[in-house]
């Protein structure tokens, strides 16, 4: 019993967690129009370039929201645990197909039953990442609000010319999508990937660092 209580406290601190945040990003979400214009004293002068140049603004606000979403994550969660729990998981699969390949049934078996074992990694860094969601929602909303209300401005020049086509109105729709919210995406996504990976070695590299000096302290 006390070990159910012990794995329940946890999984019941998560779900309170998960749901205190997902009402606050709903609170957010229900007053985009407020926050945008909130967010518009400070943003617009900062990025605005006096409504003439709409890219360069939405790169800006992209890198800042992406900027700030990957340090805020790459912090929170154990960067070295996590490399290290994919490439086991990797190993682990390449094992039990190359089992499976050979028929080896023995070998099967025994990874089989290591199987539950692994999972069990891959789902406890699954949630981590997940706790990470709510608070990096909470830049995305008010950021996206701010670029909704920016470009309701009459004098912000809404057209531009995209891969797909070469003039769009950003206001309108794609699908369900609208447009700004597709360049918005391929402007900032590239720049997230190359952020994410140069802040996930310079933490390989403190904790090697940190690793290397416990290592002399010892010897």
């Amino acid at each position: 019993m006390s070990g159910m209580s012990r794995e329940g406290k946890p999984q019941t601190s998560q779900m309170m967690f998960l749901m205190i945040s997902l009402m606050v990003i709903l609170g957010v979400m229900m007053f985009m129009e407020p926050v945008g214009r909130a967010l518009n004293v400070v943003l617009d002068p900062l990025i605005g370039f006096n409504h003439e140049y709409v890219v360069p603004t939405l790169m800006l606000a992209g890198i800042l929201m992406i900027g700030i979403s990957t340090v805020i994550r790459t912090i929170m969660m154990d960067t070295i645990t996590q490399a290290r729990n994919q490439k086991e998981m990797s190993a682990f699969n390449a094992e039990l197909r190359k089992a499976r390949i050979e028929n080896n049934l023995y070998k099967i078996k025994k990874l089989t039953e290591q199987q539950k074992a692994m999972m069990s990694k891959t789902m406890e860094s699954s949630m981590k990442m997940m706790k990470t969601l709510p608070i990096t929602m909470l830049i995305i909303i008010p950021i996206f609000a701010w670029i909704s209300f920016f470009l309701g401005f009459p004098d912000v020049p809404v057209t531009m010319a995209v891969p797909w086509a070469e003039t769009v109105f950003l206001r309108d729709t794609l699908w369900f999508l609208p447009i700004w919210i597709l360049v918005y995406m391929l402007i900032s996504i590239p720049f997230g990937q190359i952020l994410g990976r140069a802040v996930r070695w310079f933490m390989f590299k403190k904790r090697l660092e940190e690793l290397d000096r416990k290592e002399a302290e010892i010897l």
